[in-house]
């Protein structure tokens, strides 16, 4: 068979074509790295490697999310900071009411600071992070979750956000508070039942905030604890007003000046000189207040008080106190919370930062071209087009009408 000259030359510059096409391919490689560029260059591995995007992607969406609810938690944590110190200030001046030469006047100083620390707590609980979102306001809601009533028919500080917490994920952490948790379920007295002196007492009587002793034998009823004078000894007298009975034991007892009254699994310390008709109640200190109502408690009595040391003023001062340690306590829970919350972001966020780095080397591994295999594969195809380069002008001679002549 006669294989034509014009045959020989077709398919020498075919065989050139393709030479400077892979040449070209290798070059592109080298250029950019990588070694899939297209889905054509390497069908499963293309398919490999958008999976591996994929993931990667997800991981740098969990650690942009992860770091805004970081910032949240951090600046949270700083506000209640904030709160806890003008709790501290605000116990600190009623320390200072209990001055027994302090009067009226200093009482209404003091009353004057403690409203302007109850507004400064009211901004800190209304407080937004960098991204506008409130910090307090639970699951979400208004835009100020704590509201201030005033008036006579107000119902003071109000909490219009969503109660409750949003869990935390695998990888994410809530971005709020549950500001109603934080600042409103402070208990009342001493978190089991609550002391207050009749407002028709003519006597100095007052009492402790007092203490469960037995909480097997506590019945979580109403109870009232009034004063005579019988032939010239002061009793007093213990009723269950809940049921309307005399508590066994407690009727017609001497009374004695900083003396423990106990009583089914409750006992509490009474001082003073009471008159006849004065009158204790105690009852149970459910529903729980609010920090801002103890405040507000507080600085009523300060500016209701008309003498030195008078004992509803020393009553609620002590009450306040208390409710003041209970509302502080439930803060330094929160920013206890707080600091677990950073810490499993410290450890989410190293996680994610390793997943990434995997995901990466991943694509890497199916995408990126071994740069000393693609050079050296890239001078032999460069050597071989040059080869062929020479061996098709050598071919170009091979003509009859060279050798007539």
């Amino acid at each position: 068979m006669r294989v034509a000259t014009a045959n020989s030359y077709d398919n020498t510059i075919s065989q050139l074509t393709k030479r400077q096409a892979e040449l070209s391919e290798l070059q592109g490689q080298i250029s950019t790295g990588k070694r899939v560029q297209k889905a054509s260059d390497d069908p499963v591995a293309a398919v490999l490697s958008e999976a591996a995007q994929n993931r990667l992607t997800r991981v740098k969406a969990d650690q942009r999310a992860l770091e805004t609810s970081k910032t949240s938690i951090t600046q949270g944590e700083s506000a209640l900071g904030q709160a806890g110190s003008i709790l501290q200030d605000v116990r600190d001046l009623l320390l200072s009411a209990g001055n027994g030469s302090y009067g009226p006047n200093e009482y209404k100083d003091i009353a004057l600071q403690i409203e302007g620390m109850r507004d400064q707590l009211l901004a800190v609980a209304n407080q937004k992070d960098s991204s506008g979102r409130t910090l307090f306001g639970g699951l979400g809601g208004a835009g100020a979750p704590f509201v201030d009533s005033f008036g006579p028919s107000g119902n003071g500080v109000t909490f219009q956000g969503l109660r409750g917490q949003e869990a935390t994920g695998n990888n994410s952490l809530p971005q709020s508070f549950d500001g109603n948790a934080v600042f409103m379920r402070v208990p009342q007295g001493n978190g089991s039942f609550v002391l207050s002196l009749s407002a028709g007492n003519t006597g100095s009587v007052r009492t402790d905030t007092g203490q469960v002793v037995d909480p097997s034998a506590l019945t979580g009823q109403n109870y009232s604890i009034g004063f005579a004078d019988n032939a010239g000894t002061m009793e007093y007298s213990v009723t269950n007003t809940t049921t309307g009975l005399p508590v066994a034991g407690q009727t017609g007892i001497p009374y004695a000046k900083g003396a423990s009254i106990a009583f089914d699994g409750l006992a509490f310390e009474v001082n003073g000189s009471p008159q006849t008709g004065d009158n204790i109640a105690l009852g149970a200190s459910t529903p729980p207040t609010d920090i801002f109502k103890v405040l507000k408690n507080a600085v009523d009595a300060l500016r209701s008080a008309t003498t030195n040391n008078p004992p509803q003023l020393i009553q609620t001062i002590g009450r306040s106190m208390a409710e003041l340690d209970s509302g502080h306590d439930r803060i330094l829970q929160a920013r206890s919370l707080a600091g677990a919350w950073l810490n499993r972001a410290d450890n989410t966020e190293a996680m994610l930062a390793g997943r990434a780095i995997a995901h990466q080397a991943e694509q890497s591994n199916l995408e990126d071209l071994d740069m000393v295999q693609g050079i050296s594969d890239f001078q032999n195809q460069q050597t071989g087009l040059q080869a062929a380069l020479q061996s098709y002008a050598q071919v170009q001679r091979l003509s009859l009408f060279q050798y007539i002549s």
